[in-house]
């Protein structure tokens, strides 16, 4: 028999990289410096913190809202690939009980790029003794992650890009 590959199984060969952008404005470090084991060992997924520089998180990608903790202070989101990310606010910042953050989105929500999804007070969180590094990570752990470090503006400056093998 004739073997024919047709130009869909070769497409499904190739790697596509989508760039996801920064929810927040400030400088990015890799995961694995952030001061939380449970993120720093990239158990919960690959990316980087971001030490903020204000306190206003958008969304990253259109997309869903998974999860929206009453709290505030994390994000859980997927676009219409399925590429997932989180963005959780500060560490241990659970803690608070939403002291300190606005939420602006519920679960469920659709949003788009550029949407605003909460404020937070960044001065009132630091002075409960909280660190204010926001965790932005890609979820799928099976994904690869080239994470992208340094100076970042929100929505501006890629955060990290998502290798979706075809």
């Amino acid at each position: 028999p004739v073997v024919t590959e047709n130009k869909e199984n070769v497409e499904n060969k190739a790697e596509e990289k989508v760039e996801i952008y920064a929810p927040i404005s400030g400088e990015a470090i890799p995961v694995s410096e952030v001061k939380d084991a449970v993120f720093s060992s990239e158990s919960m997924g690959k990316g980087i913190g971001i030490i903020p520089s204000d306190g206003k998180v958008y969304a990253p990608i259109d997309g869903t809202l998974d999860a929206v903790f009453p709290t505030g202070h994390m994000y859980g989101m997927t676009d219409k690939n399925g590429n997932e990310v989180m963005i959780h606010i500060g560490i241990d910042t659970v803690k608070l009980d939403g002291k300190g953050f606005k939420t602006k989105v519920a679960q469920g929500d659709t949003v788009k790029k550029g949407d605003l999804l909460c404020e937070f007070d960044k001065k009132l969180i630091e002075k409960e003794g909280y660190d204010t590094t926001v965790i932005f990570i890609c979820t799928d752990v099976e994904k690869e992650v080239e994470i992208k470090v340094g100076k970042k503006k929100a929505l501006e400056d890629v955060a990290f890009e998502i290798v979706n093998k075809k």
